[in-house]
Order: structure tokens, then sequence, then C-alpha cells
């Protein structure tokens, strides 16, 4: 069996529960409340049963809590263009968890490195047989790999994990990227609710999927013509200068692939201490971007809660392209750090500007007309032959070479889901309760 095929075969490595699903497990050890350490009572009456632990994750590292509330969705200004693409209208949100930065290159290269060691240890036959028969990665051994032995490097090169000879620049052995390949495999919940679907089998709602996961760093070229960015190139995923700065050259699909592979490495821990699993990781839907960027100011042009682009001191509030282009005006020529500037009453950092963030909505001129005003989501799962416009994803916030009109909290355009671009990155959610208040009073 080739690596590839081993690898696709062990990436899903945590049980995911689906709504719907039926876990059969014993019900001997539960307590009079459902929970473990007694015994049901044998007297005839209803007690209930948990489904596992009363264990509540702590606050994710690096994440803020955005409440419940509602908002006026749309634009606080002006509509320029007269489109009519965005109109106002009252929204509720429910609360989440959300991303205090961008997704860093340090952040995202702990997922580049996870692939790479997976693919690795399949190669060199570093896996183990779980209780169902099932082949995965033994990750003791995974973590020991030696990347400087001549032994392993030759072992990997056989397998395509190297480049080749022939590929090499002064003969350096370097990892071929394009082999750092996330297998996906996701339920559409969506499909299956469908009245039509009812009574179908599970199978037919299962996306699989293999995705190229390293970012695409010929963008800083590619996105601006007659313009020198060969350093940006060379450097911005690889040196350690940028690796608090936001992941760019990331695709919608590899975006969502990394909130797919945070969640199973998430799961994966707390099945290993036998805790319940929580909720996926994924992008927000444009309301929740929308209302989080707010910072609960319903009304607000800017994150910041202001309608102008600078402070009372005359000092730019976010990275962006003020004027008719004087990039080093507001302290970054390209990008920033990712907690650069202040946060917004949510403690959310670059809202606006810096990098424009992906978010898992359509972009569809009509949406605002049919959706729903309680947590509206307008999603489409395009295949690669649907037509370009039905691959067309939300953006919001605008990034480092963007005019001031894009950093409105109510300006949404779209980018295509395949492509990459230098000035685009994203953040998670996951749907979590608020932590407890401990030691505040109330």
């Amino acid at each position: 069996m080739s690596y590839k095929l081993t690898f696709m075969k062990n990436l899903l490595f945590a049980i995911l529960i689906i709504p719907g699903t039926v876990v059969i497990t014993g019900c001997g050890a539960l307590s009079k409340k459902g929970g473990k350490g007694g015994s049901l009572p044998n007297d005839g009456q209803l007690h209930g049963i948990a489904p596992g632990s009363k264990y509540i994750l702590p606050k994710p590292p690096g994440m803020v809590y955005i409440p419940q509330g509602m908002f006026h969705m749309g634009p606080s200004d002006e509509d320029p263009a007269y489109a009519f693409s965005a109109r106002n209208r009252t929204v509720s949100i429910s609360g989440f968890w959300m991303d205090a930065t961008e997704i860093t290159n340090n952040e995202y290269r702990q997922f580049v490195y996870w692939v790479r060691d997976s693919i690795a240890a399949t190669q060199m036959g570093y896996l183990k047989t779980g209780p169902n028969g099932e082949e995965s990665v033994d990750w003791s051994k995974a973590k020991t790999i030696k990347w400087s032995d001549p032994k392993v490097i030759e072992q990997l090169s056989n397998g395509g994990l190297i480049l080749a000879p022939e590929d090499r620049i002064f003969g350096r052995k370097e990892i071929n990227t394009a082999k750092l390949i996330f297998h996906s495999e996701t339920f559409d919940l969506k499909e299956a609710a469908k009245r039509q679907n009812q009574g179908k089998p599970r199978s037919q709602f299962i996306i699989k999927k293999d995705i190229p996961i390293y970012p695409d760093t010929l963008c800083w070229i590619r996105d601006f013509a007659y313009s020198y960015n060969e350093p940006m190139t060379k450097r911005y995923f690889s040196h350690p200068a940028f690796g608090n700065y936001p992941v760019v050259g990331v695709s919608w699909k590899q975006a969502t692939a990394f909130c797919e592979w945070r969640t199973h490495y998430l799961n994966s821990y707390l099945e290993s201490k036998k805790r319940t699993q929580e909720s996926d990781f994924r992008l927000p839907t444009e309301a929740q971007w929308e209302y989080a960027a707010r910072g609960g100011r319903s009304q607000s042009k800017f994150p910041w809660g202001s309608y102008y682009l600078r402070n009372k001191k005359g000092c730019l509030m976010a990275n962006f392209k003020p004027g008719r282009g004087n990039y080093p005006e507001d302290g970054g020529f390209y990008t920033v750090r990712a907690d650069s500037y202040w946060p917004n009453d949510f403690g959310l950092y670059c809202m606006s500007g810096n990098v424009a963030e992906w978010t898992s909505s359509i972009y569809y001129e009509g949406r605002n007309n049919f959706q729903h005003d309680m947590n509206p989501d307008v999603r489409w799962n395009a295949k690669d032959d649907d037509p370009p416009l039905m691959k067309r994803k939300i953006i919001r916030g605008g990034s480092w070479k963007d005019v001031g009109y894009y950093l409105e909290t109510g300006t949404s355009t779209y980018e295509y889901q395949d492509s990459a671009k230098s000035y685009i990155g994203f953040r998670c959610v996951i749907d979590l309760p608020a932590s407890p208040l401990k030691g505040r009073r109330k």
C-alpha cells in the first residue's frame, strides 16, 4: 500500500459524533444523576443517563468569547456603488468563541508539520493497530524522526517527500511541499437534513477530499504585476521574523482543512483523556464576523467605534492603504503582527485591515433577501466542476493593500474558494459555552 493511501486511512483518528447518530454504550456504572461512580437504581423510575462526563472545556487558548446579542447587519453609511447587495436588517447571533487574532504563520506551521510528520511516519512504517484493527500513526515514534539523519532522508526521498535530485538547488534536500496533502472527510449536515434525503444511507453525505495545504508563497509575486516582492515570497512563511504575522497564500479550501485538523487535534486529546468531545472549529459566517467586528457597537462604521480612520491625535487605527498609496504611513508596509493596533471592545485584533478574512458564506447578491434573521447562514459546498459563480466566498475586513472603504464593518466582497492571495487570511470560531466567571461578582 502506498504511503498516501495509508495516510488517507489514518488521518481521522478522532470519533465524530453526528446529531442523529446513536452511540451504544454500557450503562451499568452510572450514578443516580447520570454521572459516573454509582449504579442506576432498579426502581422502575426515570433517572436519566448522561452521554459522558460533565467536563467543560476551559477557555480555548488565544480565543475570546463573543456573547449573544442583536445588531443591525449591513452598511453603516451610504452605498457608494448603489449595488444594494447588503441591506440593513436586524439580526440575532448566539454566543461563540473566536480567535483574538488572525491565524499566524507559526500556528499554521503546526498544521503543516503535523501533516509532514504523518506522511513521514507512514512511509517509515511507524504505525500502530487499534482495537478495531485499523492502523494509525504511532506518534510516540513519529516525534522521534531525525530529519538530519542521512538514512531517514534517503528513505523519505524514495517516497517522494524529499525533493528529487533534479529539483534541488545546490543539492539541498528540502521537503517536497507538493506532497503535503491533508485527507479531509466531513459530513454534510445541511444536505442530510433535507426532507427528500431522510432515510438515505449516511455514506451519501460524507465528503472526502485530498487538499494540498502548503501556503502558496508565489502569490506575493503573482498578485502584483511590475512590482518587486520577491523577498516576501522567499521569507514570509519560512523566516522566524514573520512568525507572529498572519498567514497568507491560503485558499478557502486550505482554511477549512485547517479548521478540520484543529478539531481532530483537540478531540483526539480529549478522547485520550476519556473526556467529552467538543464542537468543530470552523470559519465564521458572514453575520458572525460582522457582529464580532462591531464589538457590541451596533451602528459603528469601524471596529474601534468611530466614523473615522484616525483617532483624535491623527494616528491611523489600522493597517491599510492610506490616501493614494502611502503604505508605510500606518506603521506597516505589507502586513504587520497579528496583534497590532488596539483591539475592539470584544478583544479582537485587526478586524479591519492587515489581511482580509475568509468566511464560510457564499457571495450572492440577493442573499440578504431570504436568509434567516437568527444566525443567518448561506453556504454552498461548491465542487471542482461547479461554475465560478458558485465558488465565490465572502471575505471581510479589508487588507493592507485596500483603501478605507473595505475596512468598514458593513462592507463585503468576495474571492474564489480555490484562489490564494497575499492579502487574505482567516481566523476560526468554535461553539462552546462561556467559561464560568471564577472569583468575579455577578
